[in-house]
């Protein structure tokens, strides 16, 4: 099986060791991994600023690059594999060949986690984690692409790991991309609340599935110098041992 990875721009820039455990975790199951040359951002931060337009190189770059390929093309984030989904054939008219080849691209796209629940049919991926874990469900993955249970299921499913429910699961951490930095009081009074929420749970690890939410949280934490870390789901996924 093929998977062309879109690394996008946060997992790029700020967190290559999840992509390697990514791959890793894809070629464990059985897959083909390649990393298309010329990738770049989908655009998605010009779009949810309102400027529609300068959508359109990079999505025009991304079609380039990726619409010449074969197989699923796989995401460690759900924001920029609804954005690919969702808003990519809306962006071209229809009946050019740039609005098939959006809608051709869009159906091969897939987050991580979805990738492997709903097309590999895997829950268990081997992975061993002796550590108590919460999970915070990032609004994309959760509201745009319609994953409740799944992350969830794999991460109970995982050897050694225990389950810690966290309060106010589905609220939002505050990051919401270009929200942060348009209204910083409000996104950190949220992203202060949740992180309330992840010590009082007791758990010794967070979980997110999301770049941008990781970050937030991540920060969040260190600022107050909370022993709780943040981990991406993938990299609790391609844990084969301690995973500390």
């Amino acid at each position: 099986m093929q998977v062309q990875l879109f690394v996008t721009c946060l997992g790029e820039n700020f967190f290559s060791p999840v992509l390697k455990d990514m791959v890793r975790l894809l070629e464990r199951l059985g897959a083909q991994c390649e990393l298309p040359e010329g990738q770049t951002c989908c655009g998605q931060p010009f779009y949810n600023s309102g400027f529609q337009s300068q959508t359109m190189e990079p999505a025009r770059q991304w079609l380039r690059v990726f619409g010449r390929t074969e197989g699923y093309i796989v995401a460690p984030s759900g924001s920029c594999a609804d954005f690919i989904r969702r808003r990519y054939p809306e962006l071209f008219p229809e009946g050019t060949r740039e609005h098939a080849l959006a809608k051709e691209a869009a159906a091969r796209t897939f987050e991580f986690t979805e990738f492997l629940t709903r097309v590999l049919k895997v829950r268990d991926v081997g992975a061993t984690f002796p550590h108590k874990v919460t999970y915070h469900a990032a609004c994309h993955i959760l509201r745009g692409l319609g994953l409740r249970e799944e992350p969830k299921q794999l991460l109970q499913a995982v050897r050694g790991l225990e389950f810690i429910p966290l309060p106010e699961e589905e609220t939002c951490c505050g990051f919401g991309g270009i929200f942060s930095v348009v209204y910083p009081e409000v996104s950190r009074a949220m992203m202060e609340g949740k992180v309330r929420n992840i010590q009082a749970s007791g758990a010794e690890v967070v979980v997110v599935g999301e770049p941008g939410c990781l970050m937030n949280i991540a920060g969040g934490l260190r600022k107050i110098g909370s022993p709780v870390r943040a981990a991406h789901l993938i990299q609790v996924l391609a844990s084969e041992g301690g995973g500390r």
